[in-house]
């Protein structure tokens, strides 16, 4: 039997905040622990919330960024369950009325683009983390992210393979960096993923039953998880088993996934609206405030970059999707005098093949886009090669000074002076008469002897060019 995916993802999305959710306690990562707890995060009696004005205007922000609907009033409301890490027993969400309603958002996938429909987002505040392997007889508790604001966007289910799931887990976390409101750090959890998977006799329209794995905070292990959750379901269902509806976690370790607890229904969390906080009105200045704040998108960037700049589709879409690697390269380009393809060229390659060395991203990159374009400069001016450009990369990392500086001291600059190189070519063909009759008997290949030659006398700095044009004048035609 033929079998088919429906997967459905519910992604939280941390917003960058200087404070929680519901109290002005700082929410920075990486903090001792319990060292960030307000007396409402510790649930208190007789503390009372109050909202975090940023955290709506991110979340309008986003629902503007994938053509939600955006209600005139939205609500809180209690999810009660028990939280091993979040000490008052409940959490504040939005269940009826959320702030962002129904959007979408398109994805590139292998048969072309497809539209994925968001059924919503809302916000709601995360729960603080159980430690369970730092002591051997019980469990510690950090309550310092307990609080901290989150949205959660819930997709339809409408993907149907792990590809297209983590096309739309990429899609989303590109809208949210460009937007300013996360700091998409997945190994410090700023965002993470539930998926919920299900499989079908290919053909079915009925859905199958789901089970959610939780906690994927990175794109390679999302897909591998759906796909052994799916081979899990269909072994099952063809052994002539059921499906439970539960909730699983993923073991990266040993690729498999593992039962964790029956799955909830909303009516298990007995939501009501939040007794402590008033409905909050939805303005258009509000609106109109966060719409003013939209940045240009990857997909805008990638057919200005093709049409305006004239740079390879491929390479556009390399660079728009990375925030920081485009707002790099956009700098420099307002440095450089160098052509936009030739900047993205070497970006992409000698710079990149640089970052990769030193396992460094290019946020952090010891390089400035402003240096960076000096030295594009003097490769593209033909001041230097290639080759040595390479090596004033490598010297601008390691000692913060700028390509023209280096260029001076260490004396790099290209020899295009056809005098001196048509002397240094001279003393070659003189010094290898067996080189230069075999080059002229036919081997062709000989030429790349000389090449090299003179680039190895050189140090790299004859220019090729003009070395190759001396070369091929004085070898057939004396």
């Amino acid at each position: 039997m033929d079998w088919e995916m429906v997967i459905g993802l519910e992604i939280h999305v941390r917003l960058d905040t200087m404070s929680k959710l519901f109290s002005g306690m700082k929410a920075s990562y990486g903090a001792s622990p319990n060292s960030q707890v307000s007396f409402l995060d510790a649930g208190l009696p007789g503390t009372l919330p109050v909202i975090n004005h940023k955290a709506i205007e991110y979340a309008l922000r986003f629902g503007l960024s994938v053509d939600a609907e955006i209600p005139s009033v939205t609500v809180f409301a209690r999810k009660n369950y028990f939280y091993p890490d979040l000490p008052k027993g409940y959490q504040i969400s939005q269940m009826d009325d959320p702030i962002v309603g129904k959007g979408h958002i398109v994805i590139n996938t292998d048969d072309g683009e497809k539209t994925v429909e968001i059924t919503r987002a809302h916000l709601e505040e995360d729960a603080g983390k159980s430690i369970h392997d730092k002591y051997d007889q019980y469990s510690a508790i950090d309550l310092n992210r307990a609080g901290t604001p989150l949205i959660e966007v819930v997709s339809e289910p409408q993907m149907s393979n792990a590809k297209e799931a983590v096309a739309y887990m990429r899609a989303i976390y590109t809208r949210v960096t460009h937007l300013g409101i996360c700091d998409g750090n997945l190994q410090e959890g700023s965002f993470r993923c539930d998926a919920n998977v299900s499989v079908r006799p290919k053909g079915q329209t009925t859905l199958g039953t789901r089970a959610e794995i939780k906690n994927l905070n990175s794109f390679r292990f999302i897909e591998k998880a759906i796909n052994h959750e799916a081979k899990r379901q269909i072994k099952i269902l063809e052994s002539g088993g059921r499906i439970v509806q539960e909730t699983r976690l993923y073991d990266a370790e040993n690729d498999q996934t593992r039962s964790m607890r029956s799955k909830e229904n909303a009516n298990d969390y007995r939501y009501f609206p939040d007794p402590d906080q008033l409905p909050i009105q939805i303005t258009t200045a509000m609106i109109d405030a966060q719409r003013a704040h939209l940045p240009e998108f990857p997909e805008a960037k990638i057919k200005r970059y093709v049409a305006d700049l004239g740079l390879k589709l491929e390479d556009a879409d390399t660079i728009a999707n990375d925030l920081n690697l485009s707002r790099f390269y956009e700098q420099s380009l307002a440095q450089s005098t160098a052509a936009a393809d030739f900047n993205a060229k070497f970006l992409l390659g000698e710079f990149n093949a640089l970052l990769n060395t030193h396992g460094t991203a290019i946020a952090e990159s010891r390089i400035s886009a402003d240096h960076y374009a000096g030295l594009l400069d003097e490769l593209h001016a033909g001041t230097v090669s290639r080759k040595v450009a390479k090596q004033i990369l490598d010297d601008m990392w390691e000692s913060g000074q700028d390509a023209k500086g280096i260029i001076a001291d260490q004396g790099l600059g290209q020899i295009s002076d056809s005098s001196e190189l048509t002397v240094l070519i001279d003393q070659l063909i003189k010094d290898h008469p067996e080189q230069v009759a075999s080059y002229r008997s036919g081997n062709e290949k000989m030429f790349n002897f000389f090449v090299g030659q003179i680039m190895k006398q050189t140090k790299g700095q004859a220019n090729p060019v003009q070395t190759k044009q001396i070369l091929e004048d004085k070898l057939n035609n004396e």
